[in-house]
């Protein structure tokens, strides 16, 4: 019985990840299917402990964020935890062997934005690898399977694409994130008159973080390239369409892709696969 409670949780996971984020599952759902369970237990433990931070509004979030840390470890530990996600989540560290050190720099990240309002440069830095860069070597961890030698030499992509991918949300959230939350990520920014050279800043250190993070794509194994392909294609395209807009009108509204946009995206990305083009 045993295996239906890893069953029910790792479903409490991917439900969690289908309800939050669209694209995301779409995406995971386009790995191999060896891989779909493990991404998702990663995303629905990253999705909790962000949820305590940024939505339970009225609650004591910092006693909740230390509970959720505490009932992490626990689970590490013990291989078990009677919550899901927890449950979900230690069955995929445990199994891929994912480092705990990047573990303690997400969980650190999440502590930073209890309190935290603004970064300078090195805070910001910091910020980025533990909130977002961390998540892409727990993935990396995942899709390389043991494979030590691989997963060294795919790191450093690994980090620009999580990294592409927060600065993106950071640029697609800024309305929210300054004028409900009270945080300004971007460094040296002034959002009350944020300008064209400020925002082309910003746009040039992500799109070097997409042009890297590219060649550690087509360099992942078969069973998990054309799904961080397409993920990748989503954050671009959205990217993109943030570009082409002047900074007060992301800070006026939050910027999506439509859902046949998404369809368009993974159509032209299947083309690709098919002619061995990544």
């Amino acid at each position: 019985m045993m295996n239906l409670f890893h069953e029910v949780s790792q479903a409490c996971s991917r439900i969690t990840t289908e309800k939050y984020s669209t694209s995301f599952s779409s995406a995971i759902n386009l790995l191999h299917k060896d891989l779909r369970k493990p991404i998702y237990n990663v995303y629905g433990f990253v999705r909790f402990a962000d949820e305590i931070v940024d939505t339970f509004h009225g609650h004591d979030k910092a006693a909740l964020l230390a509970e959720f840390k505490e009932a992490t470890y626990l689970a590490l530990d013990r291989g078990i935890s009677l919550n899901p996600i927890l449950h979900s989540f230690q069955l995929t560290v445990n199994q891929y062997s994912i480092d705990r050190s990047l573990i303690d720099a997400f969980l650190y990240s999440m502590e930073l934005d209890l309190d935290k309002r603004s970064y300078d440069r090195a805070g910001y830095e910091e910020y980025i690898y533990g909130s977002a860069e961390v998540v892409g070597l727990m993935c990396l961890f995942v899709f390389c399977e043991g494979n030590t030698a691989l997963y060294e030499e795919l790191k450093p992509f690994a980090r620009s694409l999580g990294a592409a991918f927060q600065k993106v949300n950071f640029l697609r959230d800024l309305k929210a994130d300054y004028e409900r939350l009270d945080r300004t990520y971007f460094p040296e920014c002034d959002f009350r008159n944020f300008t064209v050279h400020e925002k082309a800043s910003i746009e040039k250190d992500i799109q070097d973080d997409f042009d890297n993070a590219f060649s550690g794509i087509v360099k992942l194994p078969a069973k998990a390239r054309f799904g961080v392909y397409v993920a990748y294609k989503y954050y671009l395209s959205l990217f993109k369409k943030i570009k082409k807009l002047p900074p007060q009108s992301i800070l006026e509204d939050r910027i999506r892709i439509p859902d046949y946009g998404k369809m368009v995206i993974v159509a032209k990305a299947g083309i690709r696969s098919q002619l061995n083009l990544l």
